[in-house]
């Protein structure tokens, strides 16, 4: 059991379960560790950022993570003890293990740690995320890799706008508009992870359909996050790699399975054997060690 509920802390209830998913297949960096809520050892990390929390919105600490001077936390708030747990929200943080400054990442609901992905050759791994926007409505899915910011001693979300990452799926379509999307992280051939997206707006008869294809990658010279809207050439590629989804990490894909894939994608035939005998053959061959 990993969280840390307040409620506990103040003597009301026990503690609840974790509200997001966390599965894993990557190695996560040398220098990273989760914290164990148990062991005598880790206390005063608990501790510590349980006092750099204080005045903020939470009823419990789920994960802390710790990389050289920084914890990354992940607080959940629930409106009351008997609150379903589909309800809670989610907050990530940043706390300074120097001086227990605190920086808000993001927030959300029905948050999902995916894996340990390499945007960055050369670079340590980033742990990639998935959250909802809401509960019970026309949610929109974003994508987020949390990382730890030498320059800023601190941990950090990419391609965050306002508060709010990447936009990979969303059920709010505009009014008389059929709307369809994929998306996947995919690997290039050495093994360096991006994310494309591709939002396809069909408008029936009232003017031509219309697609949006993003890649978001990392700049290897600087290390700050590139969201680029592809042309026609690149675009065309980027919508084979995502229908394709060969390299796909797993659980950061989606809409593979769509009619908009299946008419997408080029057939892709193997090389028939050749089985008929050379033009000046005449039905002479014979069979190794026949009689002549």
């Amino acid at each position: 059991m990993r969280g840390l509920s307040r409620w506990a802390i103040a003597g009301f209830v026990a503690l609840t379960m974790a509200s997001f998913s966390f599965s894993s297949a990557a190695q996560a960096p040398d220098t990273f560790r989760w914290i164990d809520f148990h062991p005598q050892d880790d206390q005063d990390v608990v501790v510590w950022v349980t006092r750099a929390l204080d005045g903020q919105k939470w009823t419990a600490i789920r994960e802390i993570g710790v990389e050289y001077d920084a914890a990354l936390v992940i607080t959940s708030f629930r409106a009351s003890p008997q609150a379903s747990p589909n309800h809670d929200t989610f907050t990530i943080w940043s706390v300074s293990l120097a001086n227990r400054a605190l920086t808000h990442i993001a927030d959300g609901v029905n948050l999902r740690l995916t894996d340990w992905l390499l945007l960055d050759v050369g670079q340590g791994r980033e742990l990639g995320a998935l959250y909802d926007d809401c509960n019970d409505c026309q949610a929109t899915i974003y994508f987020t890799a949390l990382h730890y910011d030498l320059r800023q001693h601190t941990f950090a979300g990419r391609w965050m706008t306002g508060g709010k990452a990447v936009p990979v799926w969303s059920t709010n379509a505009p009014m008389g508009v059929t709307q369809t999307q994929v998306y996947a992280v995919i690997a290039d051939d050495n093994g360096r992870e991006t994310l494309g997206t591709w939002n396809h707006l069909d408008y029936g008869k009232n003017k031509p359909a219309q697609d949006a294809v993003y890649r978001y990658d990392i700049d290897p010279q600087s290390d700050i996050e590139r969201s680029q809207l592809l042309g026609a050439k690149d675009a065309a590629s980027m919508k084979e790699r995502l229908c394709r989804a060969q390299d796909a990490v797993p659980g950061l894909y989606r809409g593979q399975d769509l009619s908009l894939c299946q008419t997408s994608v080029k057939p892709r035939y193997a090389r028939k054997p050749v089985t008929t005998p050379p033009a000046d053959n005449h039905g002479q061959s014979r069979p190794p060690g026949a009689r002549q």
